[in-house]
């Protein structure tokens, strides 16, 4: 019997409540196709602070990098916020995506069928959406060095740096070309060329490194105009390549086209190791404890998580064949609510995805 070990961080907010329906899930599906699945559940982010005085224990990561797949809920509360930056939930997932060398982060944006009259878009702008954004995940301006705060001015300043090398944008692109050539074999890399250094060096090194497959579509696109275009013409995509700060804005960007970001799953992935398998959205502290939050951006992230991170193909299309039905047979979350179907609590969702399995 194949044997798993999975590290489970439930996080904050509404985190507990969708990691609930994912075990249950993976119990099921352990059982239907036959392996064993360890879930091992440590406290990350801001439950963490508040239990062990740190967003990212060290037991933590290191269970983490002990597992073969991570799956991460979700963290942060504006309870939070005035925390030191270094003792906020935020700072933990940098943290971890470090400690991993997380340096792909894989979102993949798709219509399902049953909500296209959920997105605040037309239906005939929509209908045939189905991209990845792949968007380099531990450099650039996030990460770069020096940054701070300057006080002893007349005015107070902060400043950032947004630097790339070459190796960190060769590697990011070649995860998008692998995902291309599984697909339509055609990228988008979204940049700021006309403006930023750092842009000039990842539009040149991009174009370096898929030359050298001469099968594949490259297109380059100003990050402004990128934006535009996800709203006026988002099926034109395929994969879409980016750097950390332009791809966290125009995913979640994209994520609003399905009608909820509360659908999109993601993958964060390093060359080795494990990877770490999560929902775009964030812990939504507003709804936590009322038993509405929807659960299937969680779920679908745990379908990621089997496919990519254990290799249980059958069991991850099991996951999103039970989405699909149970979407397909009218019932929503209450985000996804269009006043013509059955609305669901969060657990009474994950029991009837449980039930298609």
């Amino acid at each position: 019997m194949k044997r798993y070990k999975v590290a489970l961080l439930s996080g904050d907010g509404i985190g507990p409540e969708i990691s609930g329906i994912s075990i249950e899930i993976l119990k099921k599906l352990s059982q239907k196709y036959g392996f064993d699945i360890e879930i091992k559940e440590e406290y990350f982010g801001g439950i963490a602070y508040e239990r062990l005085n740190d967003p990212a224990p060290k037991a933590t990561l290191d269970q983490c990098k002990a597992s073969d797949a991570v799956l991460l809920a979700c963290v942060g509360d504006v309870k939070y916020d005035a925390l030191p930056r270094e003792l906020r939930p935020e700072s933990g997932l940098l943290k971890l995506r470090s400690a991993l060398n997380l340096f792909a982060n894989i979102r993949p944006v798709k219509i399902r069928k049953p909500l296209l009259d959920s997105s605040s878009l037309k239906k005939e702008i929509i209908e045939n959406v189905d991209l990845v954004v792949v968007r380099e995940l531990i450099g650039g301006i996030y990460f770069g060095q020096p940054k701070g705060h300057i006080i002893d001015t007349k005015l107070k300043k902060a400043f950032n740096t947004m630097v790339y090398d070459s190796n960190e944008i060769e590697r990011i692109t070649e995860v998008a070309i692998k995902i291309a050539n599984q697909r339509s074999k055609k990228i988008c890399s979204v940049d700021k060329s006309n403006v930023l250094e750092v842009s000039q060096l990842w539009r040149d090194t991009v174009l370096e490194v898929t030359s050298k497959d001469k099968d594949l579509n490259l297109s380059n696109m100003y990050v402004d105009n990128a934006a535009m275009q996800l709203v006026k013409d988002p099926s034109q995509f395929d994969v879409i390549l980016t750097s950390n700060l332009f791809g966290d804005i125009l995913s979640d960007l994209a994520a609003m086209i399905t009608g909820s970001i509360g659908m999109l799953p993601s993958a964060s992935l390093s060359n080795i190791g494990p990877g770490v398998f999560e929902p775009v959205h964030g812990s939504a502290p507003d709804i936590a404890g009322k038993n509405i939050a929807n659960p299937i951006a969680m779920v679908l992230s745990t379908s990621m998580m089997l496919k990519i991170g254990l290799n249980e193909i059958e069991a991850a299309d099991d996951i999103e064949i039970a989405v699909d039905n149970v979407l397909s047979k009218g019932y929503r979350t209450a985000d996804l609510d269009n006043g013509n179907c059955q609305v669901l609590s969060c657990s009474e969702m994950g029991k009837k995805i449980i039930q298609e399995i």
